[in-house]
């Protein structure tokens, strides 16, 4: 009897004898007996000091990184202390989905302050309680476009591999052909390929690669065809680059792990989304709206959509029931702490750091870039050197970039990298190419 569960012999004899059964196998006597184990495959039981020593010998095989050089949609960013004292506290983790307004006015507020930090990066009038993550966030944005006598939908430029993934997976059964059209500076192809059939384009800034286009033209482009613009984003990057809102998108998602959220072995993650007016009703999740209760006091509801929605399986407008509460309150409190200009300083920082990584590289004879304006990630090309130098950082505890294939690793700098650690990674892979 293991000293967590609450009742004693005595407990568990007298409730079979109220229910007429001998033994607690008893209650399993419908079920086939080769369906039932013989006994669980569990060692003994320790001490709490045998597991604290078990569980210290295993974190000390874990690598440490004092530097993180890899992005690719997960992002290393500096968090204040504040951001996880505040959302550990225990009436916002185990806040459940707030049905009954009256008590839940502080989730409430606290969803109502994320969406409108969202409007306000994103520059559109409309955001909800969040999704899942980035990638699903881009797949119910193209969903959100669907119409009855359009079945295509364009992904315009690299975007990445998780989230093209996601498009196909909740795409594939509904009728949608999904085209791939490569980025060129005119747009010719994406003038071409877009005529009455198609319901939208999807295009990330910056890419998957890192690299920075003029969206506010493919915009332009987009409208001009009668289709609807749905821009993925970096959320810091908005602090410094045009919002979608001026670019003319009818659709910004993206995913919020940057904003507070720890890289976490891949989540969770928060994916956000907003909208214009015109799309409101359309957007998946929930919306926190402000109203006044019946002394004129300010009060906070759902509005707009009902969990009921969807649960209406193939009637329904999306199938995401979750709205990430505690993650939005964690980058809530994120963009509350580093303020306006705090996240312009972040965005700064971070293009300063890669920009000048990028230019002490190009400086080593035998390095080679894809090249293009980015944001904070570009591409260096090291013929048949991406092993070497990935194995080379790892042994001096830096995590290096992604390697995409032999040749190439795209690299991402943010502001919790040095400048002095950016000279030694130069200084190692100038001895190696």
């Amino acid at each position: 009897m293991s000293n967590y569960v609450p009742h004693t012999e005595e407990d568990i004899k007298s409730m079979l004898k109220a229910i007429g059964v001998k033994s607690t196998i008893e209650l399993y006597s419908d079920v086939p007996k080769k369906l039932l184990l013989k006994e669980l495959n569990i060692p003994k039981g320790i001490t709490q000091q045998e597991v604290l020593e078990f569980m210290q010998k295993l974190a000390d095989e874990n690598t440490v990184y004092k530097a993180v050089l890899r992005g690719a949609g997960s992002y290393r960013h500096f968090i204040p202390s504040v951001v996880k004292n505040l959302s550990s506290r225990a009436e916002f983790v185990t806040a459940y989905t707030p049905y009954q307004a009256e008590m839940s006015q502080g989730i409430l507020q606290v969803i109502f302050e994320y969406q409108t930090m969202i409007c306000n990066l994103t520059g559109l009038e409309v955001s909800n309680a969040s999704v899942y993550n980035g990638a699903s966030a881009a797949a119910e944005g193209i969903l959100m476009c669907r119409e009855r006598n359009k079945s295509k939908a364009i992904i315009l430029g690299n975007i990445r591999p998780d989230t093209r993934a996601t498009i196909t997976t909740y795409t594939e059964d509904l009728g949608l052909e999904i085209i791939d059209i490569a980025f060129d500076e005119d747009l010719q192809g994406l003038k071409e390929a877009l005529d009455d059939q198609v319901a939208c384009v999807y295009v990330e800034q910056p890419g998957y690669y890192g690299q920075i286009i003029d969206a506010k033209k493919v915009g332009d482009v987009v409208k001009e065809s009668g289709a609807k613009y749905i821009m993925g984003c970096n959320p810091i990057s908005l602090a410094i680059l045009k919002s979608p809102g001026e670019c003319g998108a009818d659709i910004a998602v993206g995913d919020a792990q940057p904003l507070g959220l720890p890289l976490g072995f891949g989540g969770p993650y928060l994916g956000f989304m907003a909208c214009t007016e015109k799309m409101m009703r359309k957007i998946p999740g929930r919306i926190v709206g402000e109203t006044v209760d019946a002394e004129g006091k300010k009060a906070y509801v759902l509005t707009l959509q009902a969990r009921e929605q969807h649960i209406r399986r193939e009637r329904a407008l999306s199938n995401i029931c979750s709205n990430q509460a505690l993650c939005a309150l964690t980058a809530t409190i994120y963009l509350s702490a580093v303020g306006k200009q705090g996240l312009i300083d972040v965005a700064n920082e971070c293009v300063n750091l890669s920009h000048y990584f990028k230019n002490e590289l190009s400086k080593v004879q035998g390095v080679e870039f894809v090249e293009g304006e980015f944001f904070h990630e570009f591409v260096t090309i090291t013929p048949g050197k991406a092993d070497i130098i990935l194995s080379e950082l790892n042994k001096v505890n830096i995590l290096g970039g992604l390697k995409l294939d032999r040749d190439r690793i795209l690299w991402c700098v943010t502001e919790t990298v040095s400048k002095e650690c950016l000279d030694l990674v130069v200084d190692l892979i100038r001895g190696l190419v």
